[in-house]
């Protein structure tokens, strides 16, 4: 099973998921192109009178096994529902990676 695969079944079986997305973002990063940096879109209601940390600190819990290997890097969105509906459901792009042996732009 791939490492978003797992992502997304640990995320689905404990939070209320209204919408999920699940990048790979690996190849964008210094080094061979593995399962190690994603980022997570999740809309969920669970969010609801919960600071960003807290959030954050939700997932981590979720995810703690794949926190300490494979995922080296995961960055999250994380909305209510009706967050998203104020956004009218846009995010921005994620930048590529400039460390390590990327070269700068």
């Amino acid at each position: 099973m791939s490492v978003a695969q797992i992502i997304e079944d640990k995320l689905r079986s404990n939070l209320a998921v209204a919408e999920l997305i699940i990048e790979n973002e690996s190849h964008m990063h210094s080094g061979p192109a593995t399962d190690s940096h994603f980022k997570v879109l999740l809309v969920s209601d669970d969010f609801a009178d919960k600071r960003l940390v807290q959030r954050h600190q939700l997932l981590y819990k979720v995810l703690a096994n794949e926190m300490q290997n494979p995922i080296h890097a995961l960055s999250m969105l994380l909305y209510t529902q009706k967050e998203w509906a104020d956004k009218n459901g846009f995010v921005m792009p994620s930048p590529q990676c400039r460390g390590g042996s990327k070269e700068s732009q």
